[in-house]
Order: structure tokens, then sequence, then C-alpha cells
């Protein structure tokens, strides 16, 4: 009896540990969500602008030093890297006490990409006022080119009253927005370059005569010398003020995929990786790990073999191919999901020229539409012989209304000539002289 108890007691035990271990390891295999620590966030992969991940993203928040991006952009589509411009004494001293500095000279005559790498390595806010003035005249206009660009790009929720950051009450933007900015800079090789940069060194100028101003870049992703650093990280651009804590726009690129990451609000604790740094690796590894690249469609490939109408028989088979790539991005665990794409193909008859676009492919996955023209792969004749044979039908066609036409008036001439012998011959009947009445 006791042996049988104990028999029993044993199975128990290794049912529940096959339980335990079994569920352990579906744990394991599911797809875990990032942790991050501040109450904004956002990760968009950069190409298709598609969100993967996303906390309070469209909610009304500071910018802080973030709002830069803008002012770079601006300062790269409206001007050329070598002009040059004057500080004024309102673009030194309009900054608040205890905001960022490049400790600029009045009347300093610095080049635009001068600005540019003060503006966004160690976040000079003077430098930004120089660059409104330079470009707009005043701030509040080039606050407007601002809120006209974020409109362009596609913000909702975004409006500037500065160039630099300094906070108001009614500058503010979301993370949804900040990641459309972000995104649209990137596009921007020159910004690429400048967002990347550790450190930069203002040279010797007309009113400053040492080269003893030398920055840091305050996005310590990008520093291999921080213990913050990211070996993928791309840039993009940090923020602080005391109403909208620590924030920023960050990006990170591996293998062929860019992601583009927004933290706001967060605290700034590197002992316990609640800080705006740990956030971004979280969500940039979030990302990597669980998402991919599937390609649905290769430039120039061929998607369809068809016959044109009245196409030759020597180019009767035309090639419909891709004009452009479809790569979209799924999750990992999608990679083997087929996905059917909607075609509309025009009325193709020949002649057809090569290159000419005879129809369209499109995928909708996810909400977002992926979309090539297809085009013709060869040129494509006309049938000979079809010619041949509609002129000769023609032909026969115009024959036949014109034989029906002469044997008509044929037949009419006919008719009335005998209704005119009969007639006379009537008239004979009538008047003769060997005609007798019975």
């Amino acid at each position: 009896m006791r042996l049988k108890k104990f028999y029993i007691y044993i199975f128990v035990f290794f049912l529940s540990f096959s339980f335990i271990f079994s569920n352990s390891t579906s744990f394991s295999t599911n797809e875990s969500q990032p942790t991050v620590n501040a109450p904004v966030c956002l990760l968009m992969e950069a190409n298709t602008g598609k969100i993967l991940y996303e906390k309070n993203a469209y909610e009304k928040r500071y910018p802080a030093s973030t709002t830069k991006i803008m002012t770079a952009i601006l300062a790269l589509e409206n001007c050329d890297l070598n002009e040059v411009a004057s500080v004024s004494n309102n673009a030194i001293f309009s900054v608040p006490l205890g905001y960022t500095n490049a400790n600029l000279q009045v009347d300093e005559k610095l080049t635009i990409e001068q600005l540019l790498n003060v503006l966004l390595i160690p976040s000079a806010n003077d430098a930004a006022n120089v660059i409104a003035e330079y470009i707009a005249g005043s701030e509040e206009s080039f606050a407007s080119m601002m809120n006209t660009k974020a409109l362009e790009i596609g913000c909702k929720n975004t409006h500037f009253v500065n160039a630099n950051g300094v906070h108001d009450e009614n500058h503010y933007s979301t993370a949804y927005d900040l990641a459309l900015i972000g995104q649209y800079a990137m596009k921007n090789d020159t910004f690429r370059n400048l967002v990347l940069k550790t450190r930069y060194t203002l040279p010797i100028t007309n009113k400053y005569d040492k080269e003893d101003r030398i920055f840091i870049n305050t996005n310590k992703l990008v520093n291999p010398k921080s213990s913050q650093y990211y070996s993928f990280s791309t840039g993009i651009k940090t923020g602080y003020t005391d109403s909208a804590k620590n924030c920023i726009v960050a990006s990170a690129k591996k293998d062929n995929m860019e992601l583009i990451c927004v933290v706001l609000g967060a605290d700034n604790d590197i002992s316990t990786n609640t800080n705006k740094f740990a956030d971004c690796i979280c969500l940039f590894n979030y990302g990597f790990n669980n998402y991919t690249y599937k390609n649905l469609a290769s430039k120039d490939n061929v998607y369809k073999v068809i016959t044109p109408k009245n196409a030759s028989s020597k180019t009767k088979n035309l090639n419909l191919l891709y004009e452009n790539s479809i790569d979209v991005i799924i999750k990992q665990s999608d990679l083997n999901e087929v996905f059917s794409p909607e075609v509309e193909l025009d009325n193709i008859k020949a002649p057809i020229e090569k290159g000419s676009v005879v129809g369209k492919l499109s995928y909708t996955i996810d909400g977002i539409n992926y979309t090539t023209n297809l085009i013709a792969g060869q040129d494509i004749f006309s049938s000979s012989i079809f010619s041949i044979v509609f002129k000769i039908l023609v032909i026969i066609t115009i024959l036949y209304l014109l034989k029906t036409i002469f044997i008509g008036k044929n037949k009419k001439k006919k008719r009335k000539k005998k209704n005119n012998k009969k007639k006379k011959q009537s008239s004979k009947d009538r008047f003769s002289p060997y005609r007798f009445d019975y």
C-alpha cells in the first residue's frame, strides 16, 4: 500500500514538473512588450512610417530642445552651408539663464554650417536664435515658418513659438509628430552627418580668437565612450526643461532597417536605468528583435506574362514587370504568411512600348498601402496578318455595298422598262382595227 502511494507521489511530481516546464517554455517564445519608464514614447519604422510601439504618443507635451530638429530642417532648406550670419545682441541675451549656449559674441560672423553644429551637438539656444533671425528676420516670423513646415510634414498637434524650445505653454508637440519631424530630417544627408558627431570645436572668428569652445554631443547613444552608448545609433537630438523633463528623438539602424524613437517626460536616473537613453535602447531592441522586412516585389522582376490583344506572333508574350520594389515591415512571427495583392490592369493591346505603364499592383498590410506600377518588359507590335485581314474585310464590305447599290439600280431600271412596255402594248390593243368585241 505504501509502495503504491509512493508511485502516485512520484507520478504527480513529474506531472507537475512537466506542466511548469512546458509553461515556462511557452512564455519564453511569446513576444515580450518593451518596458519603458517614461510616460510618453513611440517607436516608428523610418522607411514606411509604421508604428511598432507607442504609449500616449498623441498626447500634447513640451518638446524642449527636440524643437531644434525643425530649426535645422529650415536652415538646411533655406540656406547654403557657407552663408554667413551675424550674431545679434537679442540672439544672445534673449536666452534665459540656465539654458545652454555656445558663448557666441555680439557681431560675431559664423557660417550656417558652424551654427548648425553648435545647434545640434551641444544644443546651443543662442545659435538657434541667430539662425531664426538670419532666415526670417525675427523669431516670430521663423516660428510661423516652423508651423507651416510642420503641417507640410504631416504633424497634427504641434505648435512652435520659438526656434530653440525654451519653455512656453503655447509651444508643444506630440511623440508622433516629433517622430515625423525626425523621420523627415534624417532624409537629409547633411543632417544625418551632423547628428552623428560626438564633438565639435568652433574655430577662431572675427570676435573670438581662441579655439576653446569645444562641445560634446548631448546624445550619449552615439558616443562610444558613454555608458549609454548604442552601437546602432545614428542620431538625433535630446532636450530638457524643468517642465518637459528629459526628452529625446533618436534613431538607430541595424542591417537595412532604421527605426525612429521618441521618449518624452523621462527621468534621468542613470544608476537604475530609468532614463531616456535606457528607454530608447529598450525600444530599439524590441523593434529589431521582433520586426523584419519581407520582400513582396523586386524591381524589374516579372510579375506575370500575358498575351495582349492584337499582338504579333513574334511578340505575343508580354512580361509585366514591377516598376519598384516592395518591402513590407512585419512581425517576424508573420514572416511565412502569404499576402495577396490587388491588381488593376489597363486595356492592354498592341502596339505597346517597352517601359510604359500598363497597370498597378498594391498590398495593404496593417493599414499601410504599398504600391508599384506594372510596366511593359518589351515592345509589343501589332499583328500584320490581322491588319491585312482587316483591310481585306473593309474592301469586301465596300464592294458588297457598291454591288448592292448597283444591282438595286439595275433592277429598278428593268422594272421601269417592263412597265413602260406593258403600257404601250395595252394602248395598241385598245385602238387596233383588228380588235373584235364579242
